[in-house]
């Protein structure tokens, strides 16, 4: 049987709160351990860490809202935590479970002002998508357009701070938080302000126009019509666009040609938002990119969107350019506008940019299509990650770019995932040095 979802303040509090005890406990008592620990303990270590991540993943998926978003954040944030950790909550990645739909019917109503049955033909009772901070339902409208319906769980925008609070205690008990705590406010205040926007439908709406109004010339891109009548600030109705998920394109159906037409398209989708437009769509993982075998890409989803700061752009590509040229003195000056980078701390050694920037730039080395279905860069920078601690003091989140690293992430697993193979050297030149 189900549990009945929490979504009043004061329960979602208890529950986080007994998490965070939990959570504190075991990292004390782990500590007195280590005191007495031989060599042979250090699976202890892992279990208990495994344990305490397996804990917090589970209350976070349960209770949706900015805590599990968070978590899908830190998951990808792999420098900064145990790899215990962010292997349990890439389990938030996945499709969360549906909330029971008499609380969305209840919420649709109370939002929009109306019976649902005077607002759509018909609401789909199966969720169409289920994700953290809402889900997504199948509907018509009377008119016969067929729209999905995003409806926002109950109780996740008030509790949005307090939950934030208890999150950022919980990892900070559990012994998670190495960072400065300037660090970590900017790093949470830059998290909420993202969530504070991606809880507010009509920011999304306002998103999902300018979008379209920047992608207006590029009739290979499809975001979805706002329908104005039936979306609030916690209801958002969307025409219906349809596309193929990453797992339903396959070779019977997509020629490689068609592949690396699409793998262009999405570079080209993710410069313009960088370079030209300053403005970029935070969220790219595969629930919110569909396609079509005529090389379409369908975009979903535009509560994550992040403006972008002329000089940030500039010293983004600036880092770049010095990167592709090998002058690691400049790249390490660029770090630093970008705020990656501790500035009162000495230039780091040009042998550790040079290590990085071999492993990055292995898609870029020259204009002979890369096979991002083989691509392993992700496994070269899993096994580099443990000279970060070398330096650990020399860097800081760049708080103010952490979703353009974002965004490249989850373009890079979308092409990997698609089977691309494509040169992008020159196009990339085309948007650095033009």
């Amino acid at each position: 049987m189900a549990r009945k979802p929490v979504t009043s303040r004061t329960g979602r509090f208890f529950k986080l709160a007994g998490m965070t005890a939990s959570v504190a406990g075991q990292y004390a008592g782990q500590k007195a351990r280590r005191m007495f620990r031989t060599v042979e303990d250090e699976s202890a270590q892992s279990e208990s860490y495994t344990r305490m991540a397996d804990q917090i993943a589970d209350t976070l998926g349960e209770l949706k809202g900015a805590v599990m978003k968070v978590g899908q954040i830190a998951s990808q944030t792999q420098d900064f935590l145990p790899k215990e950790f962010s292997d349990a909550l890439e389990k938030l990645q996945k499709e969360a479970p549906p909330m029971p739909f008499d609380i969305i019917l209840e919420q649709v109503e109370q939002e929009l002002g109306k019976p649902v049955g005077e607002l759509y033909e018909y609401l789909q009772e199966t969720p169409y998508a289920s994700a953290s901070i809402g889900q997504v339902h199948r509907a018509r409208l009377h008119d016969g357009t067929d729209v999905i319906v995003k409806v926002q769980y109950p109780g996740v925008d008030e509790s949005c701070d307090s939950d934030l609070k208890q999150l950022r205690l919980a990892l900070k008990l559990g012994g998670l938080l190495k960072m400065p705590k300037e660090t970590v406010d900017q790093l949470f205040g830059e998290i909420r302000l993202r969530l504070k926007e991606e809880l507010d439908y009509e920011n999304e709406a306002r998103n999902l126009k300018l979008f379209q109004e920047f992608h207006k010339d590029q009739p290979w891109v499809i975001i979805p019509e706002v329908v104005d009548s039936h979306s609030t600030r916690r209801v958002l109705t969307l025409g219906l666009v349809e596309g193929d998920h990453v797992s339903k394109v396959t070779p019977e159906r997509y020629s490689q040609e068609t592949l690396n037409l699409i793998g262009h398209r999405i570079f080209t989708l993710m410069a313009d938002q960088l370079f030209r437009f300053q403005c970029i769509h935070g969220d790219p993982h595969a629930g919110n990119f569909a396609y079509r075998p005529d090389g379409t890409i369908v975009m979903y989803d535009f509560g994550c969107v992040k403006k972008l700061k002329p000089h940030i752009v500039e010293a983004y590509r600036k880092a770049l350019i010095s990167a592709l040229d090998e002058d690691y003195s400049a790249l390490d000056r660029h770090l630093i506008d970008l705020g990656a980078r501790v500035d009162d701390q000495p230039a780091v050694d040009e042998a550790y940019y040079a290590m990085w920037r071999d492993i990055l730039i292995i898609p870029f080395m020259d204009d002979v299509p890369y096979d991002y279905a083989e691509a392993d860069i992700h496994k070269h920078v899993a096994a580099k990650t443990s000279t970060v601690f070398k330096y650990l003091n020399y860097f800081k989140p760049p708080v103010e770019s952490i979703f353009v690293d974002r965004m490249i992430a989850g373009h890079y697993w979308m092409l990997k995932r698609l089977g691309v193979q494509a040169a992008f050297r020159s196009e990339l030149e085309k948007y650095l040095r033009s």
